[in-house]
């Protein structure tokens, strides 16, 4: 009989019927018990402002309101700050349009959203920072500046035969996930409370709630089936939603649910860093880089949230996938009177990958080489030119074979020919391509997260197995490939495997559910806990049966000792008529990684993934409109558990990447109000936004050459980066109008208008 392993397998999502039927349970979906109130949140219409007064009595008379809270009913932590204080859950001073000041809770969540408009509030405005220019200009900044050096790189600069310098600009993004931003809250005896929060960090949450109401961790359990999409969005802006609604049940001794409306969610939550770039680059006359300086500024909103890790990651990925032997690089964190920006998918990572690319781009353009080209030729090699900026080797490096296999596939040297024709030909509209690398590395770099645990109870009547982890399941497919994974350590059926909801009673201390980190961490910590449970029947089997040195084997349903085979459901009956626990928990630590941050040497990332992608598209001189006409990606996802999922990740985050590099973009007014609040102001891709034809593939001879379960490779956040060469096509489009001569001046994110203006600009230097 053939082994079911089911690795390697295209498995339906675990909720994939649940989804499309509408029968999956998000944190709105939950049964509410009798007597549940509603939730609504009032914020600030300043973005920088006093608040001298505010008068809350219209909105305790309003129908329906049962409850207000406000600063003075927090007894403990006012402050969601995740890692440093600067998140205030009720503030005394305005510093961003939309922060928070009061909640009710009312009969039902209409009458909840009428009430807090009520509200009389008296304020003393200040003048707002509301670009990363202006923070630069006045010095305001959330954490200290940094600055990394390798080798000599102002000198090497000089010494260059050419010299180039420029500045970037890569937008912000919001994370506009299907499911909004949702908590319930039901109080239980003894001051306890349940919380179910839409949240990629229950641990997190449960600590934030508990430090709020000055009670014991223990008190507060966090509880979380699943999330509509996240993205980063919820790894801590989730906090603030799941306190006030903990903060209401408390007041009111009731359940209470809290649902943001769409308008209050995007204008109360932080979004993607905006990051502008200064640069000085000297290569040679092949367009190797010899030396790199590079001033980088993010926008970070009123406080440092994530910020600290967000811009290291940035720092990280610098070099994308080259070789930068001399490099000096500041970073400035901006504080901004806007809401704190936060993780998002790359987590700063393509925003350091842009800049690298697009002094690349510009150096291909002053050489007028194929940009293609000069990317390979900085290419980190083999056996040499392998030490990244940050002092570590890398050894797992199929940057070439991926990017010379992309070339060929693609077909990428006759379509760069036929598009120069067609642009000769064609005045108004113009095609450009690009082809773009991906190396981003796996780990959280905040060294104590890369931990998980599980707990794997077999129940010994009919052998079925449940499982528990820290993770959580978002779309992309971690409890199906945790339940794949278990099934084929236990050679059990994939329908014998139940994976459940994420609880804080159950796994403890749980990391949040983020750096492409959530399967590789959870799925090891569950295998760990099998082998325990195993460890514990072999012990059974060899004492009862006198077997000596025999490794069991778990495959179709038989467990095989020498000498003597079991069915699974048998032996798991018998080990417990026998009083053998089938009971454990796991745990899992990522090893090999170390990082001196102070000196930001060291070795972050367990390993590396690469991809690379060709994007050619089409663009109007006349509108600035534009279109993908093909995309073409080979992505390394090693060995992969679950090819159909990890196919999903790698298309929907390059549409993803596209809308952030292209369509979406984030607005303020200089008052610091955000005007991009909503989906008729906020265009996030669409179904006409798809390359007309999209060819994605995993690379076929991928492999993790580190011990990751199953010699996997993660494809949670690295397929963003592939659109990369989205931008870089649409500047190779607009290129074409000066015969591919000149530079042209484009920010992403590039929409209509920035294309125009860049048209515009290069036609004049023609």
């Amino acid at each position: 009989m053939k082994k079911e392993t089911f690795i390697n397998e295209k498995i339906p999502h675990e909720s994939a019927i649940k989804h499309v039927s509408g029968k999956a349970h998000y944190t709105d979906d939950i049964p509410e018990p009798p007597g549940t109130l509603y939730g609504a949140i009032g914020w600030s219409k300043k973005a920088h402002a006093i608040i001298k007064k505010i008068n809350l009595d219209e909105v305790i008379k309003s129908e329906g309101v049962v409850a207000v809270v406000t600063a003075d009913d927090i007894i403990g932590r006012n402050d969601v700050g995740p890692v440093y204080d600067g998140d205030p859950i009720f503030p005394k001073k305005a510093e961003y349009y939309g922060q928070p000041l009061y909640a009710v809770a009312a009969t039902t969540t209409e009458l909840a959203r009428k009430a807090v408009l009520k509200a009389k509030i008296s304020y003393k405005t200040l003048k707002p920072i509301t670009t990363i220019q202006e923070a630069l200009k006045k010095k305001s900044f959330v954490l200290k500046e940094k600055v990394i050096k390798k080798g000599e790189a102002l000198k090497a600069i000089e010494n260059s035969p050419y010299y180039l310098k420029g500045n970037f600009t890569t937008g912000s993004q919001e994370h506009f996930a299907l499911e909004g931003q949702a908590a319930f809250v039901v109080p239980q005896e003894d001051n306890d409370f349940k919380v179910f929060s839409k949240t990629q960090h229950p641990s997190e949450t449960q600590q934030i709630i508990a430090k709020m109401l000055n009670q014991k961790s223990n008190t507060i359990t966090v509880e979380t089936r699943r999330l509509g999409g996240s993205f980063g969005g919820t790894e801590t802006q989730s906090f603030i939603f799941a306190a006030i609604c903990t903060l209401l049940s408390k007041k009111t001794k009731c359940a209470v649910k809290l649902r943001l409306d769409r308008d209050d969610d995007i204008i109360i939550t932080g979004k993607r860093h905006d990051f502008y770039s200064e640069y000085e680059v000297g290569f040679d006359e092949l367009g190797v880089i010899k030396g790199l300086k590079l001033k980088l500024a993010s926008r970070c909103g009123i406080s440092p949230d994530l910020s600290g890790a967000i811009n290291d990651r940035a720092l990280l990925h610098i070099d994308n996938a080259y070789y930068l032997e001399n490099v000096l690089v500041e970073n400035y964190l901006c504080k901004t009177n806007t809401a704190s920006n936060t993780a998002f998918r790359g987590f700063g990572g393509n925003q350091g990958m842009m800049a690298i690319e697009n002094i690349i781009d510009h150096i291909a353009t002053s050489l007028k080489k194929d940009s293609a080209e000069i990317r390979r030729r900085n290419f980190y090699q083999k056996k040499k030119k392998n030490i990244t900026h940050y002092n570590m080797k890398i050894e797992d490096n199929v940057m070439q074979e991926i990017f010379d296999q992309l070339i060929k596939s693609s077909n990428y040297k006759s379509r760069q020919l036929r598009i120069k024709k067609f642009n000769s030909e064609n005045k108004y509209i113009k095609k450009g391509i690009a082809l773009t690398p991906v190396k981003f590395g796996i780990s959280f770099t905040t060294w104590h997260l890369n931990q998980a645990g599980a707990l794997v109870h077999i129940y010994y009547n009919d052998g079925s197995v449940h499982v528990n982890t820290g993770a959580i399941e978002m779309g992309q497919g971690t409890y199906t490939k945790i339940a794949q994974l278990a099934a084929n350590a236990l050679g059990l059926p994939f329908s014998k495997i139940k994976v459940s909801a994420t609880r804080t009673d159950k796994v403890p201390n749980t990391s949040a559910s983020a750096a492409s980190s959530t399967t590789d961490l959870n799925g090891a910590a569950t295998l760990n806990a099998i082998s325990k449970i195993k460890m514990n029947l072999a012990a059974y089997v060899k004492r009862k049966y006198k077997i000596k040195n025999s490794e069991a084997v778990y495959e179709n349903g038989i467990v095989k000792f020498k000498g003597k085979s079991f069915r699974f459901n048998q032996l798991v009956k018998e080990a417990y008529l026998n009083r053998v626990s089938l009971s454990s928990s796991g745990f899992y630590t990522t090893p090999k990684i170390h990082f001196d941050k102070k000196k930001f040497k060291g070795r972050p990332f367990l390993y590396f993934c690469y991809s690379a992608a060709v994007s050619e598209v089409m663009i109007d001189t006349l509108t600035g409109e534009n279109k993908i006409l093909r995309a073409d990606i080979l992505h390394d996802a090693g060995k992969a558990i679950n090819p159909a999922i990890e196919m999903g990740q790698i298309e929907g985050g390059f549409v993803q990447g596209a809308g952030w590099l292209g369509c979406e973009e984030v607005n303020w007014k200089t008052n610091g109000q955000i005007t991009t609040h909503s989906p008729s102001t906020y265009k996030i891709p669409a179904v006409s936004d798809m390359p007309e034809k999209f060819n994605a593939e995993i690379f076929k001879k991928g492999k993790n050459i580190e011990n990751v379960i199953n010699k996997s490779k993660t494809t949670g956040e690295p397929p963003l980066m592939n659109a990369m060469s989205v931008f870089f096509a649409i500047k190779n489009a607009i290129s074409s109008i000066g015969n591919y001569n000149i530079n042209p001046n484009l920010n992403a994110p590039a929409t209509p208008e920035k294309i125009l203006m860049s048209i515009k600009k290069l036609k004049k230097n023609i």
